[in-house]
């Protein structure tokens, strides 16, 4: 087969040009010998005819000849269709090697990682930012994506980029629920959700969210307020999720519905985003019977079951810069 092609790309290159131009072994090498590219490199391939392919991979320095590469095109014509696509070239691709990639080549696959604990306009801020996607950026609604790394092709457009993150929460905000823990003190999937969300910000510990999933439990089946300051910080920055400064009394004392120091039961809707151990572990809480818990200086937290016994642990770490405490 490669025989019968090399000889029908000769007989094509001959006809059109000349034995005297290449010659028959000058031919053979033509389709063979290695190109000008110096590096692999991604190109977008253009959608038209083998002319405007072929100027557009010269731009590229993937070929140096338009000629060579139509006559090679009209030879292997039976081998399939060019796509138009982002295509990735190997450093010294042969005319062969570049019809190839053309024809069989998948899309270069671009990637987006959207992190846990996002808020939604953080979301569209990253969003917004990737150049290989296109047309404007929607906000999602808040909680609605799931913090993934996602696979697209250049062009794609950023709606259908949140469309493919929403849809993938929602599929598994489904399954968390249905799988969820007997006798939790969630309404709908939604509370499940809000729940994770204020996990996922309150602790960047994976080991420490089904603890701080269970002490919010506790407090919700005894009537006691969360006192989150993430619940707070997210109403005071309005929706940013962050703040320059420290809480002060006055944001504690502010009256709206996410500030749970001042609202019973959870807030109205997420803060953020949670990944999926978030959501795990609030429908997997530990077993404890813990109400409190307070940072303990390296980036984790101290709980307790007592509020006397909180106490202790907030004078002991109290030095070590004002700790957040539940």
């Amino acid at each position: 087969m490669r025989r019968r092609t090399l000889a029908i790309l000769a007989g094509v290159l001959l006809t059109v040009v000349g034995a005297g131009a290449w010659g028959w072994h000058g031919v053979l090498a033509r389709y063979e010998q290695a190109g000008p590219l110096t590096e692999t490199r991604a190109v977008q391939v253009p959608r038209g005819t083998p002319q405007q392919v072929a100027e557009a991979l010269v731009a590229a320095a993937v070929i140096d000849s338009v000629t060579a590469f139509r006559l090679a095109v009209m030879a292997s014509r039976g081998a399939g269709t060019l796509h138009a696509a982002e295509l990735a070239f190997p450093a010294h691709a042969s005319l062969r090697t570049v019809l190839s990639v053309l024809r069989n080549g998948r899309p270069v696959q671009h990637r987006i990682t959207i992190p846990e604990g996002l808020t939604a306009a953080q979301v569209a801020q990253l969003v917004d930012r990737t150049a290989a996607l296109a047309g404007p950026t929607p906000v999602p609604a808040e909680g609605a994506v799931l913090p993934e790394t996602y696979e697209f092709e250049r062009g794609t457009t950023r709606d259908a980029l949140v469309e493919r993150a929403t849809a993938a929460m929602t599929r598994l905000l489904a399954q968390t629920w249905e799988h969820r823990e007997d006798g939790l003190p969630l309404a709908s999937p939604q509370e499940l959700l809000t729940l994770a969300s204020i996990v996922e910000r309150e602790t960047a510990r994976p080991e420490e969210r089904p603890l701080v999933a269970a002490v919010f439990f506790n407090r919700l089946r005894r009537g006691m307020k969360l006192q989150s300051d993430p619940t707070v910080i997210y109403a005071v920055s309005g929706g940013a999720g962050v703040l320059d400064r420290p809480l002060t009394r006055v944001d504690l004392e502010w009256p709206t519905p996410y500030n749970t120091y001042g609202m019973a039961g959870l807030p109205p809707g997420p803060i953020a985003s949670p990944g999926v151990a978030s959501l795990r572990a609030v429908a997997h809480p530990a077993h404890t019977e813990n109400l409190y818990f307070v940072a303990d200086g390296n980036g984790g937290h101290v709980f307790s079951r007592t509020l006397e016994e909180h106490n202790r642990n907030v004078s002991r770490w109290r030095a070590q810069g004002d700790p957040p405490v539940r």
